[in-house]
């Protein structure tokens, strides 16, 4: 019988990541995201795991890149400062091409901002924030239950394609208590050929992203490229409402969706035709699916919590025979259903 439970987001992705097998956390404190790293300190040890809280985010990231190296499951979690902070060694990760699962809860910035949930750091995730030729999938969940049920996704994408995976949240969802239903444990595969696990018995394997030779870099380049297509091919996450028949068609990710999910209802009832399609997957981003309701809509509007960050991708996807059109809040404001159903109207 599955089990139902009542926690804030922060936990039960905790709860997720332990259940998903996950090895090593290790993390740094900061707000909003505290109940997480709180809550792994409290369970990992008697799990048999490690939990250990770093002298800063740097040294966190880069331990997760040794336990990773070492064919653990790992993860870190900051806030959107610290994650910053992460960039370096997150580029580092997807050169050695390690897998790892990183928690970003958002919050206002830029600079030290306030604690209040945003969604301002879309690009840096999206784009790859650190430096170099990478990316990483990104998965944006919108309630308590995803917090949980795509913690396990987490590490099994990062498992499959070795490379970092980000779950980009934010503040509100990280706070907010929902009740959900707990997936039960996994038991993940160990075996990793490619794991530095001591070389008795083989040859020694090598993790490096340090390729002092221009050709042999180029050559791991392209090798990441065509694993990252392979990626924009199969790993798309999308969930859609009411997007058939559908004159304006909402898209927004995390907090702002479930605001735009009863405006929506809202919308509806007052006799408006429209629908929502929200990215689960930011990276790989629903371009296609995009593009074709662009052909058959009306409007499309974007609601973020950033200065207009997702409503680029949408632009690029869309293309110029759609009006795309922006409803945002900044700094730590949430968009409110009223506000979104009131633009609908005015559209």
């Amino acid at each position: 019988m599955t089990e139902r439970v009542l926690m804030n987001g922060n936990t039960a992705l905790g709860e997720a990541a332990i259940r998903a097998g996950c090895d090593c956390y290790f993390g740094y404190p900061i707000t909003p995201q505290n109940e997480l790293t709180s809550y792994m300190a409290t369970y990992m040890p008697p799990n048999d795991r490690v939990f250990l809280q770093a002298e800063s985010e740097l040294a966190a990231i880069n331990m997760v890149y040794g336990a990773s190296a070492a064919g653990k499951r790992a993860m870190t979690s900051s806030s959107s400062p610290g994650i910053s902070l992460k960039q370096e060694g997150i580029s580092t990760l997807a050169g050695a091409e390690l897998p790892a699962v990183i928690v970003n809860v958002q919050r206002g910035g830029p600079g030290l901002g306030n604690i209040a949930p945003a969604q301002a750091d879309y690009f840096q995730a999206v784009k790859g924030g650190g430096h170099g030729d990478y990316r990483q999938i990104v998965l944006a969940p919108d309630s308590v239950q995803e917090m949980h049920d795509l913690t396990f996704t987490a590490f099994d994408l990062a498992d499959t394609y070795r490379g970092p995976v980000m779950i980009l949240t934010d503040g509100r969802l990280g706070q907010m208590m929902e009740p959900f239903e707990l997936r039960p444990p996994v038991t993940p595969d160990t075996k990793k050929p490619w794991a530095i696990t001591g070389a008795a018995g083989r040859a020694p394997n090598m993790i490096r992203s340090l390729y002092l030779v221009v050709e042999e870099l180029e050559k791991l380049n392209l090798h990441l490229q065509e694993k990252y297509r392979k990626i924009a091919a199969k790993e798309v996450r999308v969930e859609e409402r009411m997007t058939d028949d559908c004159d304006i068609l909402l898209v927004a990710y995390g907090s702002s969706a479930r605001a735009c999910k009863g405006a929506l209802i809202e919308a509806r009832a007052c006799g408006h035709k429209v629908g929502l399609l929200r990215p689960v997957s930011l990276w790989p981003f629903p371009s296609a699916r995009i593009r074709e309701l662009a052909s058959t809509v009306k409007t499309i509007l974007v609601v973020e919590m950033s200065a207009g960050q997702l409503i680029e991708d949408v632009q690029l996807a869309a293309g110029s025979g759609v009006d795309v059109l922006l409803e945002n809040r900044l700094g730590g404001l949430v968009p409110e259903q009223r506000d979104i159903l009131k633009r609908i109207e005015a559209i």
